[in-house]
């Protein structure tokens, strides 16, 4: 009894494992750098001895290869191994995404707080780091954003006080 797999051609097969690489997350661009390097497929089965079914399977972008089977392919390739990897494109991971969005809402809360004035807006302001809170404890020492410079106070000189440098001292006498 064959299997539909088995009716199927190659070139039908090949258009089968394509939309099916298209409906999965791409993990790899196996089968774009093989083209890219000119490499036939039958011939790379033959020459290595693996199956060219195998080969068809793991070059699907969708694939989850292992390690090892991703540099058996880099080194058929003869390519770097991050060529052959597809850059995520979420970026950062949900967690941390989540994680740096409430970071920027403390320091927008911190920046509230210093500039609202009234007893009404201060008391929302805290509420609304209280909750933060509770999302996310290590909140606690976040500061809000800076403005121009760094705040000093009026006792305050500064660094340029204390490190006057004169022309002479940089030119020489």
């Amino acid at each position: 009894m064959c299997t539909s797999a088995q009716k199927l051609d190659d070139g039908t097969l090949a258009s089968v494992h394509q939309e099916f690489a298209h409906a999965a997350r791409a993990l790899h661009r196996i089968r774009t750098v093989r083209r890219q390097q000119g490499v036939n497929l039958r011939g790379l089965a033959r020459r290595t001895g693996e199956s060219l079914y195998d080969l068809e399977r793991e070059e699907l972008a969708g694939t989850d290869l292992p390690l090892s089977r991703l540099y058996w392919w880099q080194r058929e390739l003869d390519v770097p191994v991050s060529e052959l990897l597809v850059e995520p494109e979420a970026g950062l991971s949900p967690s941390i995404l989540t994680r740096a969005r409430l970071v920027r809402m403390m320091k927008t809360v911190g920046s509230l707080k210093e500039e609202v004035k009234g007893e009404v807006g201060q008391r929302l302001t805290e509420r609304l780091r209280e909750q933060l809170l509770e999302l996310m404890p290590e909140l606690e020492e976040v500061a809000g954003w800076n403005s121009i410079g760094q705040r000093r106070t009026l006792d305050e000189l500064g660094r340029v006080q204390e490190r006057t440098i004169f022309l002479r001292d940089w030119i020489g006498d």
